[in-house]
């Protein structure tokens, strides 16, 4: 259970820091310097732990296991940075903002889902969906 349950616990409590500094980020500062800066500090504490965990005569080995999907998602987080920025500066509240992408991404997850990795969708998912739909339009107005 634990294995399933402090994922999410990171996850959540990671994307609650990084909503309050994308908001808390100056107005005037360049969003791609903000987000350079940002992964300097990332690149950094992922060495040290990549190091620590691998060890150093077992990183050459990990890093050929790498493929194409760091290198686009290093440009998707790009866009996930900058648009967050973007979406704080063009007057969206914390409380909206996140909530409006997550429930549009969960959807269209559950697309992505279905057309890429032929998952089931069930009525109740489909059902969730509207519901999905109508919460936007709720919170979003």
């Amino acid at each position: 259970m634990w294995a399933m349950v402090w994922p999410v616990l990171v996850v959540l409590g990671s994307n609650i820091v990084y909503n309050i500094c994308q908001k808390s980020t100056p107005e005037g500062v360049n969003p791609f310097g903000a987000v350079m800066i940002t992964y300097i500090v990332a690149a950094v504490v992922c060495a040290v732990l990549f190091f620590a965990t691998a060890g150093f005569s077992g990183a050459a080995a990990e890093l050929k296991k790498l493929n194409w999907t760091s290198i686009i998602l290093g440009i998707a987080i790009i866009g996930l940075e900058a648009g967050y920025l973007f979406l704080y500066r063009a007057g969206w509240k914390v409380s909206v903002g996140s909530v409006v992408c997550n429930i549009a991404l969960a959807v269209a997850l559950l697309l992505v889902g279905f057309l890429l990795y032929k998952e089931k969708i069930s009525l109740r998912q489909i059902a969730g969906i509207a519901v999905c739909a109508a919460g936007l339009v709720l919170v979003s107005k």
